[in-house]
């Protein structure tokens, strides 16, 4: 993943931009046809039939730019659909910004670029704002299974993270499960704690890639990958996932928890220290952000203070 950095008054922005090696790329890209097929294709993904129809153009005309834009890696192909016999091929931008390289420099060293990391904390955190709702275990008995959390204090640790990132805070910025009301599920919400003790996690429980299961046989909460097909059952396992918010179309849902407070803090430490490692996605499958972590006490002091991904 690289960046294209942009000085501002205020701070810097960031871009992703592809980084080409061709210096074909700008003869295409000086046709204005390419451009206007470009910035449709941003608009919504789409195939050259579609796109031949909204530029009034003939479809072989954009069949041509089509397959030149997708060898110079600028546009790719996601899909295909099935239309009236025939298969229809949906391409996509890869990128807004493009990058060439003159020549090898030394460029600036030692810079530690926040911008994958701001990349991948939206919705949740953006432009500077908490744009989302942290949803930790109450500390009183409570829900289904009258129990107290004591995840809660994992969230201290994630706010310290998030604080590097968030400019404008509105207080509060996190409510207990039992404060959650219908309005507050249709937001962003990261949720810190298993459906034992957090009743937010226990609603979006089945729409989890990895999720817990209580084992009658063994009185306990277990970790389940539906991914990997692996049940987890050590105390110092916990879970990060991210997922489609099931209650509200366009928002999300981040999930940090384990079987108790050590695997909770396993995973908030998890994905603080290692967000670069999250953002890979599942070592099964890369395209879904659902990682299983172990806590590790590395100075054997009795507390979790790193981690090992499982998957």
């Amino acid at each position: 993943m690289r960046f294209v950095v942009e000085e501002e008054e205020d701070g810097q922005r960031a871009y992703e931009t592809l980084l080409i090696d061709d210096p074909k790329v700008f003869s295409v890209l000086s046709n204005e046809l390419a451009l206007k097929i470009i910035r449709e294709l941003k608009k919504e993904p789409s195939c050259p039939m579609d796109v031949a129809r909204k530029l009034n153009q003939h479809e072989q005309k954009i069949y041509y730019y089509i397959r030149k834009l997708e060898g110079l890696g600028l546009i790719r192909l996601i899909r295909t659909e099935e239309r009236v016999g025939a298969v229809a091929k949906i391409y996509s931008v890869v990128s807004p910004f493009i990058s060439f390289r003159l020549f090898d420099d030394e460029g600036v060293a030692d810079v530690n670029s926040r911008a994958p990391k701001v990349k991948f904390l939206r919705p949740f955190v953006e432009n500077g704002k908490l744009n989302s709702i942290i949803v930790v275990g109450s500390p009183d008995p409570h829900g289904k299974y009258k129990s107290p959390a004591s995840d809660g204090y994992c969230s201290i640790n994630l706010a310290m993270f998030l604080g590097q990132f968030v400019r404008d805070m509105k207080i509060p910025y996190y409510k207990l499960d039992t404060q959650v009301r219908s309005k507050d599920l249709k937001k962003n919400m990261i949720l810190i704690g298993g459906p034992k003790a957090n009743i937010i996690t226990e609603k979006i429980n089945t729409h989890l890639p990895i999720y817990f299961n209580y084992s009658e046989e063994l009185r306990e909460w277990n970790i389940v990958s539906s991914i990997s097909r692996s049940i987890y059952r050590e105390k110092y396992v916990g879970c990060i996932v991210r997922i489609q918010n099931p209650f509200s179309q366009g928002r999300e849902i981040l999930l940090m928890a384990g079987k108790g407070f050590t695997g909770s803090r396993a995973a908030v430490l998890g994905f603080t220290k290692y967000l670069k490692e999250v953002a890979k996605g599942n070592s099964f499958k890369p395209s879904v952000i659902a990682k299983v972590v172990r806590g590790i006490d590395v100075d054997s002091d009795g507390i979790v203070d790193d981690v090992e991904f499982l998957e």
